[in-house]
């Protein structure tokens, strides 16, 4: 073929994964069995890899499927990733700071553990065992002046299964434990991908501690895992397990407000408070939206690990959400609502590249006084 041939033929190629990865990460965002959703990537898989033997040795009978992928990959595509590059800083972030664990270095192989897939941390480049620990101050436009300086500890995506093992959990909570006390803690779900991981539950978030409340959720792997005994060892530790309810705290006089969103794999609240200041805990980042229309002023997530594989320039690829890899992580702000999206501290497989496992101590600001 000649050289235009081949360049026509990468941009196809591109357009074509963008369309079956969009349409992969729409499909795990839903509540669908894993009899479906497991067979589905592989086969998206074989599709987009298989994509190259269309080009050069079968006929071409798709010509307007072939159009599109060229207008995927040539236009939308660079397009979206350029958005995504020079997306500005919210301005409601008003400083962010990151401190880097290499627990592999500081503990050696015991990081490792028994899980299934421990094999993948031999990888090269896997940073799954290097956590970040990001530092976020946000000034939030209807926060009440009395309530400056509250802190909230956001954790997410645990995933126990086995890797990375005990050692390296109880290694993170101990360095959290070296800051400040915070005034909330807030669990994102997705807390086991075992049933025989449950004990770790009260064994390492039992250690956690607060000034004033602990919340939780359950999220989508949950619902696999006995949900119910799950709930009750988070209430066992001291958390209030918010499902689709809402839990009023006082604090310094004000009313602080959290509602739990573990939809769409549960059921998702049918009512909202009115007044205080309104905080969602949400597992997944598609509630943003839901959130934002009902006036919340804060929501926080996990769910998507950042994508877990991250590309130079490109970012991230499969991120499990309807909007594909717009909140794949990181502070997003529409209509006075901020959300906070972590990139989670596990994942079933333990696959960490250009995206290190994280957790998240937010300081809220209120607005200066004019």
């Amino acid at each position: 073929m000649q050289m235009i041939d081949l360049l026509t033929a990468g941009v196809l190629w591109v357009g074509h994964a963008c369309i079956w990865t969009a349409t992969l990460n729409v499909l795990y965002s839903q509540p669908l069995p894993k009899a479906f959703l497991k067979p589905w990537r592989l086969f998206t898989g074989a599709v987009i890899s298989g994509f190259p033997l269309v080009l050069f040795f079968g006929p071409w009978p798709l010509n307007l499927y072939f159009g599109v992928c060229c207008f995927v990959g040539l236009v939308v595509f660079p397009t979206i990733t350029l958005i995504r590059y020079f997306r500005p800083r919210p301005k409601c972030l008003t400083a962010e700071r990151t401190e880097t664990l290499d627990l592999w270095d500081t503990l050696g192989a015991g990081v490792r553990g028994d899980g299934k897939w421990r094999w993948l941390t031999r990888l090269p480049g896997n940073g799954v065992f290097k956590v970040d620990i990001t530092e976020l101050s946000l000034r939030l436009p209807r926060l009440p002046a009395s309530l400056e300086g509250v802190s909230i500890l956001l954790l997410s995506d645990l995933h126990f299964h086995g890797t990375p093992s005990k050692l390296w959990f109880d290694a993170i909570i101990d360095r959290l434990k070296q800051f400040p006390k915070p005034n909330v803690v807030v669990l994102a779900g997705d807390f086991v991908d075992s049933d025989d991981h449950h004990e770790w539950i009260g064994a390492i978030l039992g250690r956690l501690e607060w000034t004033e409340l602990g919340v939780a959720i359950l999220g989508n792997h949950d619902a696999h895992h006995h949900p119910e005994t799950l709930r009750r060892k988070l209430e066992a530790i001291g958390f209030t397990v918010l499902g689709d309810r809402s839990h009023e705290v006082t604090v310094r006089g004000e009313r602080l407000i959290f509602t739990g969103h573990e939809g769409p794999w549960f059921p998702a609240p049918q009512t909202v408070p009115e007044g205080g200041f309104r905080i969602c805990v949400s597992h997944s980042p598609d509630s943003f939206r839901w959130a934002t229309a009902r006036g919340f002023d804060l929501i926080l997530c996990g769910h998507v690990h950042g994508g877990q594989i991250r590309l130079p320039l490109i970012g991230s690829i499969f991120v499990p959400s309807r909007y594909s890899r717009r909140y794949d992580m990181g502070v997003f702000e529409q209509n006075g609502t901020v959300m906070v999206v972590g990139r989670g501290l596990s994942g079933k497989e333990p696959l960490r590249f250009r995206c290190h496992p994280q957790v998240i101590r937010i300081t809220l600001q209120s607005e200066p006084l004019a």
